[in-house]
Order: C-alpha cells, then sequence, then structure tokens
C-alpha cells in the first residue's frame, strides 16, 4: 500500500484543556444558536458562497440586521468573506465549522419532540436521501457509497480515521477522479486530511469526508451523476448517475430507495 496516501489519518484531536475557553465557547454557541444566523450558516452548508442580500432572504431578516449577524460571525470565525470586484460573498470558514453544524443537527435530531409536531416536507426527505454536507455527500447517498467503498476494500473506515488504499486508487481513476491531484494534495501536505469518516445526522453512520469525499461529491456535479436542487442542499440522482452507482458501486435501486426521481 502506498503510505504516502494511505496515511490519511488524523481526523482531528480533541483541543488541549489548557488551550481551551468556556467563555469562547459559549460565545460561539450563542451566535450559531440564534435562530436566523442558524438559517444562515445551514444555508452555507453546501459549501458555497452567498451574498448579504441572499442570506437576508434565507433568514427573512431585513439588509441591516443581516449585515449585524454575518460581521458577528465573520469576527467570531464562523464564516470567511470573498471579495469578488464590488461584490462580497460569504462561506464557513472551514470544515470544522461544517463538522458542527452536522453534529448539532445530529443532536437535534435525537433530541424529544417538542409540543408541537413539525410537518416533514419533500424538502427534508430530500435531505436525508442526498445532500451535501460543506463539500462532501451525505445521506443516504453518501452513507451507501461509503459503505460500497469499504466492502470493496477501496477504503478502509474507522471511528476517527481513513485510508484510501492502491485498489481504491486505481477504482476511482478508472471511474473519472483526479486521483492524481489527491495524491499531489498529499504529498505537498496541504494540511488537508485526505481521507476521514463523517458521522451522518440522518443516518447515524459514516460517509466519506477530507479531500477524497470532496473530490468524489465535485466529480458527480460535474459529471452529470447527480444534480443540485434550487434552493436547498439536497442532490437529485441523475438516470446517468443510478446507472453509475449501480454498476460501479453496486447501490441497487438506489433511486426508489431515496423516492428521487431520476432525470
Amino acid at each position: 500500500m502506498d503510505r504516502s496516501i494511505a496515511r490519511a489519518f488524523l481526523a482531528g484531536s480533541a483541543p488541549c484543556k489548557r488551550c481551551f475557553d468556556d467563555r469562547r465557547f459559549a460565545e460561539i454557541a450563542a451566535l450559531a444558536g440564534e435562530p436566523g444566523r442558524a438559517a444562515m450558516l445551514h444555508a452555507l452548508l453546501d459549501g458555497r458562497a452567498l451574498t448579504a442580500g441572499e442570506l437576508a432572504r434565507v433568514a427573512g431578516v431585513a439588509a441591516p440586521t443581516a449585515s449585524g449577524h454575518l460581521a458577528k460571525m465573520e469576527e467570531t470565525g464562523l464564516i470567511a468573506v470573498v471579495a469578488q470586484g464590488r461584490h462580497r460573498y460569504f462561506r464557513l470558514s472551514g470544515p470544522a465549522v461544517a463538522r458542527m453544524l452536522e453534529a448539532i443537527m445530529e443532536v437535534a435530531s435525537s433530541a424529544p419532540p417538542g409540543p408541537r409536531k413539525l410537518s416533514v416536507g419533500p424538502k427534508e426527505k430530500a435531505l436525508r436521501h442526498a445532500r451535501t454536507c460543506y463539500d462532501h455527500l451525505a445521506g443516504t447517498l453518501g452513507v451507501g457509497l461509503a459503505d460500497a467503498l469499504t466492502a470493496a476494500g477501496h477504503v478502509e473506515l474507522t471511528e476517527e480515521a481513513g485510508i484510501l488504499t492502491e485498489g481504491g486508487c486505481a477504482f476511482l481513476a478508472a471511474i473519472g477522479l483526479n486521483v492524481e491531484a489527491l495524491k499531489a494534495r498529499r504529498a505537498a501536505r496541504s494540511g488537508r486530511i485526505l481521507c476521514r469518516p463523517c458521522l451522518d445526522w440522518s443516518e447515524r453512520r459514516f460517509h466519506l469526508a477530507g479531500a477524497l469525499g470532496a473530490e468524489l461529491c465535485t466529480h458527480s456535479l460535474q459529471a452529470g451523476w447527480i444534480r443540485r436542487l434550487p434552493g436547498s442542499r439536497a442532490v437529485l440522482v441523475t438516470r446517468a448517475g443510478e446507472r453509475v452507482f449501480r454498476e460501479e458501486f453496486g447501490l441497487r435501486g438506489m433511486v426508489e430507495e431515496t423516492g428521487v426521481a431520476a432525470l
């Protein structure tokens, strides 16, 4: 096994107690917990950058209120600003923030129901079946792909680490993924983990994250295997994608099981 690729460990260690600041923790939790800001953060979970106006509409607040929310989240490091000409776009500051949000969603989904019963609409169902989690695939589709790659010996996953095997490199290259770029990123020690597990909040099992998960998601979109559902993190499986996921990954009946119509 090529250990320059395989040793894509270290999904992150617990913070040193001496470096941990309770007040900082409370500040970040309070910021993320405000409904308007929570809606904005959730909208950014698909990895895209959005304008202040777009995020204001998502949160259902006026432009000045949205600007105040964004300034606070930028100051604390939850989001980052991308300037392009005269325009300013906002995105999550990194994968750590995305993992935090997914963990909160996992806890929220398992909490006892409140006094009012929430109606589950089509968008929520679609999110559970196939969605983006920051820059990688999640839901039934994401977990299914992780299971398939693991069962075939292409990937080895534990609760804290992941390994991409030599066979996995060959398989991914054969279906069109840019494996050489993944190798180069790892060799350059870019700071991003190549392969790691991410606990899925709806499936309560692991899907693939890290540079490998991001490349698989990007290629699936570019190859037309999936497409984004407008205004949502949900993705739809196309007819081409259903065929690839069935023939190459062994995910049979994915469209029927998820209830997502192939296009």
